[in-house]
């Protein structure tokens, strides 16, 4: 189990953002159900940022729902970003993957092949992976 390839476990139909997009862009996205709470950000297909859930509420300030307000206009995903995120290979192992995890650092972690984002893999991926070979 512990060899297997996190190729096999991850989200391979990934939604990417631009750090040139408004905000508004990414609170669409996190509207939409059944969301992972990280979203790659991309620039000539290379990761240069990731945007989280906690980043992108940090930095709303209690905007509320409304698309009209304000600062979903103003503000742009590099404002909100981290920038050059960690990120494996999607030949990395679960081991790999979990002993990242579990440092506490990460939720998610992109995977990247020749320079592109193919993959993401979260903490949620992997419990439902160690469900599933429980079952």
């Amino acid at each position: 189990m512990k060899s297997t390839p996190v190729s096999s476990i991850m989200t391979k139909n990934i939604i990417c953002v631009s750090p040139k997009q408004k905000i508004i862009d990414v609170k669409h996205i996190y509207e939409k159900e059944k969301f992972h709470h990280h979203i790659p950000v991309t620039e000539n297909d290379r990761l240069v940022g990731m945007v989280s859930l906690i980043d992108f509420m940090y930095r709303i300030k209690g905007a509320g729902l409304d698309d009209k307000n304000s600062i979903y206009n103003e503000l742009l995903v590099k404002d909100i970003m981290t920038s050059n995120p960690f990120s494996l290979s999607p030949d990395a192992t679960i081991k790999e993957i979990v002993t990242e995890l579990s440092k506490g650092k990460f939720r998610a972690i992109p995977l990247v092949e020749d320079n592109k984002v193919v993959g993401i893999v979260s903490t949620e991926d992997l419990m439902n992976y160690f469900l599933e070979k429980q079952l």
